[in-house]
């Protein structure tokens, strides 16, 4: 099956389980139109052909690289004369290394790397973090053997709002946006209808939530997304997932995305406004019914209610409200004392496998808080233990995106000391 026939399984929704979305493993490259061709991966890369040699945008993982440059020489033997980076995640900066080498052998001018300003100092921060992301990144995708790198290949060149490169006579027009990174960048190719939008299109409910990153910017986002739309752009090849074809489809892709991050936003401030708490917020914000069924909303990596606590998170701090949260107990010391009052820790580890049994979402989330506290109170209770992996591995097989489950499933193997 060929790109253009998965791509068009997946807009039309016969693909539920998004299994023509790569997560990992890289993909053959596919020219998409003429000189321009896509390569699928879990960091997606596309390549253009120009009269002055190759532009990148995205160069993919430490994993891929050699892949990937492997795939691109396949498709062109000319020479790499610049790279974007549509932002600073790892699994798009870290393919320029084979290129470099290859300049050097064959005394070619070395690739030349453009991002946007805050780039650098994402890169900076990295370095300062490397054991916090090594932790959260094995974490979230279950990967015990994850290596958080601390060695970058820092752009050659910055830009701070738009700037337009010209190689050999093809023009691209680069405009920074924030969205899930403050550090975004959006590469437009006119001369054959191209966008290039990096992770602010990934073919899922927007990453504009994470648990375990930095902030995200929703309503910067759609604005982002409205002003890529009004480019009438022919290609969408996205950060994650595969191309979008077609003016309409993008088009339509592009501003019910803005949509829903403009809607979750609007819900989310109006209950602050009010005064309301985070718990109620979290409850009551919905997805717009028109789009809970759109094939590239689906919140199988963020998921909607992380995005409300970002948006409360964005404009009115950490406090969530709850008077108690403020300056709150340690979770252990608390979860003795509610053990105490409920029978024992073993008491609550009951209930929480009777809640989970029940199978529910609410009765699912009262398990979690129980089991927890329960394990919390008697972390060296076998049965407490029995009952906190059971209660964890329900929860994340019943969860939608990558994000829950990898947390669940963590937890699931801290029970017994089981450690990435």
């Amino acid at each position: 099956m060929d790109i253009v026939e998965r791509a068009e399984r997946l807009w039309r929704g016969e693909d539920p389980d998004h299994k023509s979305n790569p997560l990992g493993a890289i993909g053959r490259i596919a020219e998409i139109t003429d000189g321009v061709a896509f390569l699928p991966s879990f960091g997606n890369c596309t390549a253009i052909d120009t009269d002055d040699g190759l532009v990148m945008v995205d160069t993919g993982s430490i994993l891929t690289a050699s892949k990937l440059h492997e795939e691109i020489r396949s498709w062109s033997a000319k020479r790499l004369n610049r790279a974007i980076y549509s932002h600073g995640h790892i699994d798009h900066v870290f393919g320029v290394g084979p290129f470099d080498e290859e300049a050097k052998a064959n005394r070619w001018p070395r690739p030349h790397v453009i991002a946007h300003e805050h780039l650098p100092r994402r890169f900076e921060r990295y370095v300062m973090t490397a054991g916090y992301n090594q932790v959260i990144n094995r974490r979230q995708f279950g990967a015990a053997n994850l290596v958080w790198p601390t060695e970058y290949r820092f752009p050659d060149e910055t830009y701070e709002h738009e700037h337009d490169m010209i190689v050999g006579s093809s023009t691209f027009h680069l405009r920074h946006e924030k969205g899930e990174t403050d550090d975004a960048t959006v590469t437009w190719f006119p001369d054959k209808g191209v966008l290039c939008s990096g992770d602010l299109f990934i073919w899922n409910s927007p990453n504009a939530g994470n648990p375990q990153k930095v902030q995200r910017y929703p309503l910067e986002w759609a604005q982002a997304l409205r002003r890529m739309a009004e480019l009438n752009a022919r290609y969408l090849l996205p950060g994650h997932g595969l191309p979008i074809f077609g003016q309409e489809r993008i088009h339509q892709a592009l501003s019910e995305t803005a949509e829903y991050l403009e809607s979750l936003v609007e819900q989310t401030l109006a209950m602050m406004n009010q005064g309301a708490r985070l718990a109620d917020t979290v409850s009551a914000v919905r997805v717009p019914a028109h789009l809970s069924d759109r094939p590239y909303l689906q919140p199988f990596y963020d998921e909607p209610e992380f995005i409300v606590r970002n948006i409360w998170r964005l404009y009115g701090g950490w406090w969530d409200g709850n008077p108690a949260h403020l300056r709150p107990a340690n979770d252990r010391r608390l979860a003795v004392e509610l053990a105490e009052l409920a029978g024992g820790p073993t008491a609550l580890a009951q209930r929480a496998e009777t809640l989970a049994h029940e199978g529910s979402d609410e009765a699912l989330r009262l398990a979690g808080h129980l089991a927890e506290m329960a394990w919390l109170a008697a972390p060296d209770d076998e049965g407490v233990q029995a009952v906190r992996q059971q209660v964890f591995r329900t929860l994340a097989q019943h969860a939608t995106s990558t994000m829950s489950r990898g947390v669940f499933r963590w937890a699931e193997r801290e029970t017994t000391g089981e450690q990435f």
